[in-house]
């Protein structure tokens, strides 16, 4: 067994935008040489998520509307005590959506499903620079 550390570099345009990584992602299982095992991906940060979704323009436009239910960004958070910034909805969107995913993948190849997509998902309320830090074991 092998244990692969790596990071990807992206980039976001601030709030509820989602960036399709799976193509990283991928593309690290490949550098590693690892030919069976899992990846795992995670977003250090407080705002940030990362997720499997059908990465498509409905699901693009129905995601976010979804968030807005759960965790309205006009509601009153009392993270905005502590800080006094306006990302109290930030912090409980990713705390629901969670910062990492595992994946499993075989002959070098993700085991996705037909229409499942790796996306990064921004919950912050400004564009940000991001690293996500990877993880591989297998053999």
């Amino acid at each position: 067994m092998v244990v692969v550390k790596d990071t990807i570099n992206i980039s976001t345009s601030g709030e509820v935008d989602m960036v399709d990584i799976t193509s990283k992602v991928q593309n690290v299982v490949l550098k590693s040489g690892v030919k069976n095992g899992i990846i795992n991906i995670f977003i250090p940060g407080a705002t940030g998520s990362i997720i499997t979704i059908e990465y498509e323009p409905g699901l693009k436009k129905d995601f976010p509307l979804m968030l807005e239910r759960v965790a309205p960004k006009k509601e009153y958070y009392y993270h905005h005590e502590t800080w006094h910034d306006d990302n109290g909805h930030s912090h409980v969107r990713a705390s629901l959506l969670g910062p990492s995913l595992t994946v499993p993948f075989s002959n070098s190849s993700l085991t996705l499903g037909t229409w499942q997509q790796i996306c990064f998902v921004e919950l912050d309320t400004r564009n940000r620079s991001r690293k996500l830090i990877i993880t591989i074991i297998g053999e």
